[in-house]
């Protein structure tokens, strides 16, 4: 006799009060809305219930949740060039007369 699973289910185990986890379900959320396999939807919530319960980090959930989504996110820190005000407007002034007289 052949025994039938039943489907999994979604866990509905969001800690709203959690920031952290909460990011961390939504991105569960979304794997799991995007896959179709009971396989691949009994990992997701096993990965989801060792951070709940703390048996896992961030890091390791994030990275193990990496190959269950479809979009893959890459983050990067940019350089952001800032400069005071008055330096700010000495080039803003020296544009607007070279702008003036360049006809």
């Amino acid at each position: 006799m052949a025994q039938e699973k039943e489907p999994e289910s979604k866990l509905d185990i969001d800690k709203l009060v959690d920031f952290k986890f909460h990011v961390a379900y939504i991105a569960y959320s979304e794997a799991w809305d995007d896959n179709r396999s009971e396989d691949t939807r009994g990992a997701l919530n096993e990965l989801i219930s060792s951070l709940s319960s703390g048996k896992s980090g961030y890091e390791e959930f994030y990275a193990n949740l990496s190959q269950y989504r479809k979009q893959q996110v890459e983050f990067r820190r940019e350089r952001i060039q800032g400069m005071r005000k008055r330096d700010y407007r000495r080039s803003e002034a020296k544009s607007a007369r070279d702008s003036r007289h360049k006809r």
